[in-house]
């Protein structure tokens, strides 16, 4: 995999507030490397190792995305999911924002029922067949299609199980985690100091509760990606 120059600036982590980590009393020991201070009780992350890591993050995503692989964006948490949505519809792919349901990628068969109905029902309410319904089938059906929005609309467009799953917050996030890596599937983590290293492929140390810090790590994933699949499209 070529290293490439993906303009990733100090200064600007910095202001994003990417270096503050958690409590010193709620850390992981394995975090230790990646850790450069503690400052009024808190640890303060190393921003060149953050630097390090998110650049080899961007190397492997612009080489899957220009090979045509597909990604999935996971963040639950309230100060996750509006920019893990955003990064996802910019970037064209699939993400999970409000819940990880069990066997979503395990059970993938059923998962793939569940999104054909749920793709059915958007089709019979945009072409009016929910409103021909006795009121009491179309209300049930609304409530139902309302549900399947809910925790299926960022995944409503994936057709197989995703070749790379980006993860905010490795510890809300970790029974997606685990599946990935049941599967076989690759991820990229990002990661505070209260979280195991050497569980994700990468994994990108860095401040997951500050929103603007969530935003420029997924930002710089985000555009590495459609560069990516630029090369793609001009060379399939």
């Amino acid at each position: 995999m070529a290293r490439r120059y993906w303009n990733i600036n100090l200064e600007e982590m910095l202001e994003a507030g990417v270096h503050f980590g958690h409590g010193t009393r709620k850390w992981n020991p394995r975090m230790a490397p990646y850790i450069s201070a503690k400052r009024k009780g808190i640890h303060i992350t190393n921003l060149t190792r953050t630097a390090r890591f998110l650049s080899e993050a961007c190397d492997l995503v612009f080489d899957a995305a220009s090979k045509g692989k597909q990604f999935l964006i996971v963040g639950t948490k309230n100060k996750a999911a509006d920019s893990v949505a955003r990064a996802a519809i910019r970037a064209w792919y699939h993400y999970v924002n409000k819940k990880w349901l069990g066997g979503m990628l395990t059970n993938w068969p059923t998962t793939e029922t569940r999104l054909h109905k749920f793709r059915d029902l958007r089709t019979e309410q945009k072409t009016g067949g929910l409103n021909r319904l006795p009121k009491k089938d179309a209300a049930m059906l609304k409530r139902q299609l309302s549900r399947l929005q809910t925790y299926l609309g960022g995944i409503k467009y994936m057709t197989r199980l995703p070749d790379i799953v980006i993860i905010v917050d490795q510890q809300e996030e970790y029974t997606a985690l685990r599946k990935c890596i049941t599967l076989g599937i690759s991820t990229i983590c990002l990661i505070d100091t209260n979280s195991d290293p050497d569980l994700a492929d990468i994994s990108i140390p860095a401040n997951d509760d500050a929103i603007a810090s969530i935003r420029l790590i997924l930002n710089k994933l985000v555009v590495t990606i459609c560069e990516g699949r630029s090369s793609y499209i001009r060379n399939p």
